[in-house]
């Protein structure tokens, strides 16, 4: 037997961010008879939006996309701060009651698989003692990214620099920048949202990149959706805006994969009607096309105001080395700083690090491929939330959480203890898992699942098709292996 003693649930959710809170409230809604606890590592709920703490941290989507499908969003903001996000993951969490079901301070290590009992033990260190829990589902929300520390590259003379180095998952409360000058290095979602934040209070803000990065305006407030509101009840108004913006985010990505030129201008005609015939586009033209990368969104063209106002501007370039008063570029170009913050990408790290054993065996999960972008081949009786690529990431995590509940209800209907996806289609090819050339997918694709050439193995990043098939389609699909615990092992997982 495994787990003697512990704790046990029918499911445990890691993590209570944005998507553990809202599978649990799925979970509360179509599973209400499960008994499920939430193991949070940290001693607060929200995820990253109570992790980060920099200045002018909001959403780079709409709050119509990123919000629960089953909780409206109310906020006249359509582009969200942090701590509005927040409040709204913590209300949710309140109205359905799941924050009663957290347990704050449980960092997940391990999770080990029993066929014999048909059961996870998933052992949680904190603070004083490892403790252990059995369930019979494992539903990992733990993001994409690793907590402890972001990405910051190593540059020659950094020891040299006297002023303060920082990097903004790990923004200091006592940091003042007010009246000095401040340099940002990176060109990413981070860094736009930085650079107007900081502008309005130090002497000048200068954004360096090594290359440049596709940046769109959008109004903060959705003036659709206000309209809506104001003669629809909330949730008819939230649904409308929801598929409203859903395709209109469809379109402008489908364009951007088929006809890259037209959208390459439309761009930069934007651009060009925001900073003027005279600003050098360069800084704002990658030699990559649209959503190769994530594009950079804007709200109320605050970063091109402050560079208009004389406040903000973008420089181009490779730094050479740091100098004791700022930076020396590889173009012979000085930049005096009295701060620089290093906005230079996330650590990608799924699973947040726990180890996943299999009858004794451990899992490499690079060398398994994703099933309808949720579970992982032949590793049974677990599912994973991780968002759209080029939309909300909620709006995945919310298909992933209906399917796991239709999953349970069916399995408890027809009297199964176990499932697991198994590739058996010896034509199925094996690809990466995404196709972004971004940073910090480069570096961690040696270490991450693959997708397969097909479905219900490939990732196609469209809602309107996850939707038909994770909320309409059979769940006994011919892929998936459904079976009974025999308390002895007779389950075969191929290893790892």
């Amino acid at each position: 037997m495994t787990g003697q003693g512990a704790e046990h649930f029918d499911v445990v959710v890691v993590g209570a961010g944005l998507s553990g809170v809202g599978a649990a409230c799925r979970l509360r809604q179509k599973c209400p008879r499960k008994h499920f606890a939430i193991l949070e590592r940290r001693d607060a709920m929200g995820g990253t939006w109570d992790l980060f703490r920099y200045p002018g941290v909001r959403s780079d989507s709409d709050m119509y996309t990123l919000g629960y499908g089953f909780r409206p969003w109310r906020d006249a903001k359509a582009i969200a701060d942090g701590p509005a996000i927040l409040n709204y993951i913590r209300e949710t969490a309140a109205e359905y009651g799941v924050d009663q079901k957290i347990r704050y301070g449980h960092r997940v290590r391990r999770a080990s698989w029993s066929s014999a009992d048909a059961l996870w033990t998933v052992e949680a260190e904190t603070e004083t003692c490892i403790v252990q829990f059995t369930c019979n589902f494992l539903y990992l929300c733990t993001g994409y990214y690793d907590y402890e520390s972001g990405y910051t590259p190593e540059w020659p003379g950094v020891e040299r620099f006297g002023g303060r180095i920082v990097h903004p998952q790990k923004w200091p409360e006592d940091l003042d920048y007010a009246g000095k000058r401040v340099v940002v290095i990176g060109s990413g979602a981070t860094a736009v949202t930085l650079v107007p934040a900081l502008a309005g209070r130090a002497a000048h803000v200068t954004m360096l990149q090594r290359s440049p990065t596709y940046v769109v305006s959008m109004p903060s407030e959705d003036k659709v959706a206000n309209r809506l509101r104001a003669h629809l009840p909330a949730r008819a108004a939230y649904a409308l805006t929801r598929w409203k913006n859903v395709l209109v985010g469809m379109f402008f990505y489908g364009l951007s994969r088929t006809r890259p030129l037209i959208m390459k201008r439309m761009i930069a005609k934007g651009i060009r009607r925001q900073l003027g015939e005279d600003y050098d586009l360069k800084h704002f033209t990658p030699q990559y096309n649209p959503w190769d990368q994530r594009l950079c969104l804007v709200p109320d063209s605050d970063l091109f105001r402050a560079i208009r106002g004389g406040r903000a501007s973008v420089v181009t370039d490779h730094i050479e080395s740091f100098t004791e008063t700022g930076l020396l570029l590889r173009s012979g170009e000085r930049l005096d700083a009295d701060l620089i913050v290093t906005a230079t990408g996330l650590v990608l790290k799924l699973m947040s690090g726990m180890q996943l054993v299999v009858d004794g065996v451990p899992l490499e999960i690079a060398k398994k491929i994703i099933f309808k972008g949720m579970m992982y081949s032949d590793v049974p009786n677990l599912a994973f939330a991780i968002g759209y690529t080029n939309a909300s990431w909620t709006l995945k995590c919310d298909l992933t959480a209906e399917y796991v509940c239709r999953l349970l209800n069916h399995m408890d209907a027809s009297g199964y203890d176990w499932c697991a996806p198994r590739r058996n289609d010896p034509s199925l090819t094996e690809e990466p898992i995404v196709n972004f050339t971004s940073g910090y997918v480069r570096r961690a694709l040696d270490t991450l699942p693959r997708q397969g050439s097909r479905r219900p193995w490939r990732l196609y990043q469209n809602y309107a098709l996850d939707l038909l098939t994770l909320r309409h389609s059979a769940i006994e699909d011919g892929t998936l292996e459904f079976g009974r615990a025999t308390g002895r092992t007779t389950a075969r997982w191929p290893s790892a």
